[in-house]
């Protein structure tokens, strides 16, 4: 059995990246980091099996969805402007 089955690889990885992405903030690893704990939990419960490709595939699948919904939630929003209606200098 490769490290691709072991759920507790993946909810490692999970955290670990969850670590990386408070030291670089950004939100570029926490959608990998909630597919990576999403992928083990799915292994931990029977749903996965032993198949690498579709492994790979659910946590890609998983890891784009989470960084759309952070994104979404967490992110900037295109066309977004700040409207400055004070100066810093005005008393």
């Amino acid at each position: 059995m490769s490290w691709f089955g072991l759920w507790w690889v993946w909810i490692v990885a999970g955290f670990a990246l969850g670590v990386l992405e408070i030291l670089v903030p950004g939100y570029i690893f926490l959608g990998f980091a909630i597919g990576a704990v999403i992928t083990g939990v799915l292994v931990g419960i029977g749903v996965l099996g032993t198949n690498t490709a579709i492994t790979m595939l659910v946590f890609a699948v998983a890891s784009l969805m989470a960084w759309f919904v952070t994104r979404r939630f967490l992110g900037s929003h295109a066309g977004q402007v700040k409207i400055w209606d004070r100066d810093i200098n005005d008393n």
